[in-house]
Parts: C-alpha cells; structure tokens; sequence
C-alpha cells in the first residue's frame, strides 16, 4: 500500500504546521527606512521586515473594507498583514531550508516572492527556536491587479523579506472578522482550479491556526453533509491538526455520520495527525466499526504509525475477524509498518497460523521486504522442512 499523492501533501501541510519557529531578533535589519509618516511610532506587533517599504495603518471600520479599499488601488502588487490570536499548542509556522542544520537553533526568513512557498533560507541573525508555540499569527494577503492572490499564515515571530514591495501592516484587526474574510474564500473557491484551490488552501489554513471560537465555527461549517467533498476534506485534516479537542469532537461526529467513504478515510488520518487522547479510541473504532472495508482498511494503516499496545490489538483483531480479505491484508501491511520489535513477531505468527492463504501469503511477502534476520530464520525453517 502506498500513501496517495493527496496524503503527501496533507503530511507536507502538516509539516509547515508544525515547523521551526524563528524568534525576533533584535539584530535584524530593516531592508529600509519605515513610512515619514510612522517615524516615532512604538513597533506593538509590526513584523521584522525586510526589503520592503512598511506602512503602518488602523482599521477604522471593518477588515472586509480595509481589504477592499486597498485592492481597488492596488496596481502594483504589494502584501498586506495582520496579528490575531493563534491556537494553543506547538504550531509553530515559519520558513527555514530542509539542507540547513537546526541543531544550533537557527531558522529562516521567510521570504515572501520565493515560488518555494514552505521554504526559507537560515540567517546567521535569526535568533533562536522558541521551546514554545507562538501566542500569535500573523495573517499575509498578496494583492495585485486590484485582487487578492495569495494567502499565508505565519507565526508572529518569523522574520520576513518582502521582495522588494510594499507591506501594510494593519493593526486592531478582530479575529471574527478575519475568519469571515478567510471564509469567503473557501466557500466560494472551485477546488478544481488550480489558482482558487491554491487561494482557499491558505485561507483555510489559516482559519484553522485561528485561536478564536470563530474559527471553531467556520470549520464546522465546511465539514457539513452539503459541502463539496474535497473541502470536507481538507478541512477535516486541519480539525485534527490545529484545532485540539474541539477538532477531535467534530471528526467523532464526521466519522459516525459524513456519507463518503472517502471523507471517512481522510478522517482517519485527521485523527493520526490528532494530539488529543482521545483520538486514537475514534481510530480504533473507525478500524472495526466503519461500513467501507477502505476506511476500515485506511484508519488501520494510521494505527500502525501510532503502534503501542492498543494498536497491535486492533490491528491483529482486524486480521482474524474482519469478513473482508482485503481489509485482512491491509492489516498484515499495518503489522509491517510497525517498530519491527513488535511488528515481525506478529508477521511471523500470522504467516505462520492464519486459516486463511491471502492472507498468510500477504505475511510472507512483507516478511520478505523487512530484511530482518528473523524472518531469514523464519523462512530458511520452511524451507527444510
């Protein structure tokens, strides 16, 4: 079994979601001088910027007018942000590069026109990692051409490079009224177009990190029966990624009652990616309970990667009792992505004693890919016998 491509690229969002966190530094440097009009001005939650001409400006009405007054005069692009409140817990979002050692707690600036959108570069003058999560987020909308075309959320602490454009920082922004903007952007988004299905990705990412009962709203909203499957979806990865308990509730409820098996399966990863306790009790009941033999098969597949005693459990359960072969022997495959100290003696024991040949056929091909000297034993004793 292989993770498809869609799942890829949820572990990859949940990579950023869980990335480095840069602390301010002091040292760093302005790429130049901040707007006549802000000289004096107290910094509050400006972000550290470079390469960019800073405006400071208040929102006096609503976010919704703010953004609409700065994209009907926006000819050049520029970026636009804000801070609100970011979830509890450790989900730090900053930019650093894959190739650069963390080991002496250094990370990146995020620069904001690179094309390699989850990556950064490692500045000796970052500072260092923050042991805990950010308090704060900041929220960062590209305008050009009079639209908006692009979204990011960053933790506050995460030094920036602008590119070269203008950055307005907009302050007394209300978190309500950032998810209602954000969530204007899912709900209108064609998921099959590549540049809406981008735009909605980021707003909805950031709704997510939204440490606001609004966000807690918003994200149910999307996971209802009569939304588009694929933001069902995505949304559902978020709920187990970002929003802790609250998430945990609604992927319970999504699980019990959402009608695609296909929404079920990305659940259960949900719930793999899920901190919260009890997360792997809905997994454990996903694996026996579910009536698609994909979804039972998919939410063992997540128990592997969790292991511990409960999983082997559930998983070895699934093996002798389950009415599918084929669930059967994605329960074989899930025993082969366990620590193999818990994982080869089960193989062994199954190829050894299951009544049923698929499946001990399937134990022997994942014993044979192990490469463990105690599946060699195990299969050098069959051959002499």
């Amino acid at each position: 079994m292989r993770i498809n491509m869609e799942v890829r690229a949820l572990l990859g969002l949940w990579m950023i979601a869980v990335g480095l966190t840069c602390a301010a530094p002091g040292s760093l440097r302005s790429g130049s001088v901040h707007a006549a009009a802000q000289a004096g001005s107290p910094a509050a939650d400006m972000p550290h910027v470079e390469n960019a001409i800073t405006e400071r400006r208040a929102v006096s009405t609503s976010l919704g007018a703010a953004i609409r007054d700065l994209e009907q005069h926006a000819e050049n692009a520029q970026w636009v942000g804000y801070s609100v409140a970011q979830v509890p817990g450790e989900h730090s979002m900053c930019c650093w590069n894959s190739s650069d050692s963390h080991e002496d707690g250094k990370c990146g600036t995020c620069r904001l026109e690179s094309e390699q959108q989850s990556m950064g570069t490692t500045s000796k003058d970052s500072g260092t990692v923050k042991l805990e999560g950010s308090r704060s987020m900041m929220v960062l909308l590209r305008i050009e051409a009079q639209h908006l075309m692009k979204i990011r959320a960053l933790s506050s602490e995460c030094p920036l490079d602008a590119g070269g454009l203008p950055f307005v920082w907009l302050t007394g922004v209300k978190p309500a009224e950032s998810v209602e903007l954000l969530s204007g952007y899912v709900r209108d988004a064609d998921f099959s177009e590549h540049e809406e299905r981008s735009l909605a990705h980021g707003a909805l990412m950031a709704i997510a990190m939204h440490g606001d009962a609004a966000g807690d709203r918003a994200m149910e909203s999307f996971v209802a029966p009569n939304q588009r499957e694929a933001l069902r979806k995505q949304a559902a990865f978020w709920l187990g990624a970002a929003r802790g308990k609250s998430g945990v509730l609604l992927l319970e409820r999504m699980a019990r009652s959402d009608p695609s098996p296909e929404v079920r399966s990305q659940v259960a990863f949900a719930l793999h990616v899920s901190k919260e306790p009890g997360a792997l009790e809905d997994m454990i009941h996903m694996a026996h309970e579910d009536s698609s033999a994909h979804v039972r098969g998919q939410a063992l597949f997540w128990l592997a990667q969790k292991a511990g005693q409960k999983a082997a459990i559930t998983i070895q359960g699934a093996i002798e009792n389950d009415p599918d072969t084929e669930v059967k022997k994605k329960a074989v495959f899930a025993l082969s992505q366990m620590p193999k100290d818990e994982g080869i003696p089960k193989l062994i024991e199954v190829a050894q004693t299951n009544r049923n040949p698929e499946v001990r056929k399937q134990a022997m091909f994942w014993l044979g890919q192990s490469h463990d000297p105690r599946a060699l034993d195990f299969f050098e004793k069959i051959l002499r016998r």
